[in-house]
């Protein structure tokens, strides 16, 4: 279901959720959860209402579970590339730097300057000036280059 990256992740979270350390997440772990966060008005029937959602004491199998049940039926990887993939026609895992740069600096949620010099910098062109969209989608949804990890 999970990749073990993935696991590790969620295993952070739940450690990080886990307040009192017990191996469990309970009423008091949500709220102190929250308030770390900076919410300090949690109700309680909001997070008995979390608690519900569980079919018992929140442990990490259970934690895990969960996530699966929220998550199943997306991919987001394959969500992202078919987004990609409209300015790619071909196929071909790339797309030009200023085409990519025209369409989100001109539809929807604009992209500024700034936005679009940041993007290039974390995901640099290529020497013929494209992007490896490929590769874009694969960091977003598992944080490291493809070549890094092999």
């Amino acid at each position: 279901m999970f990749e073990q990256s993935q696991i590790q992740e969620f295993k952070e979270a739940f450690t990080i959720m886990d307040q009192n350390r017990d191996g469990f997440i309970d009423k008091n772990d949500l709220r102190d959860t929250y308030a770390a966060l900076g919410r300090l008005n949690v109700g309680n029937d909001e997070l008995d209402e979390m608690v519900k959602e569980a079919s018992g004491p929140i442990n990490f199998t259970i934690f895990l579970t969960m996530f699966g049940e929220k998550l199943k039926g997306t991919d987001p990887e394959e969500t992202i590339l078919n987004a990609f993939k409209i300015f790619d026609p071909e196929g071909t895992g790339i797309i030009k730097g200023d085409e990519i740069k025209y369409h989100l600096m001109s539809q929807a949620d604009k992209f500024t300057e700034a936005e679009i010099n940041q993007m290039f910098e974390n995901f640099p062109l290529d020497v013929a000036g494209n992007l490896d969209y490929k590769n874009l989608c694969y960091v977003i949804t598992h944080g490291e280059d493809k070549e890094q990890e092999e």
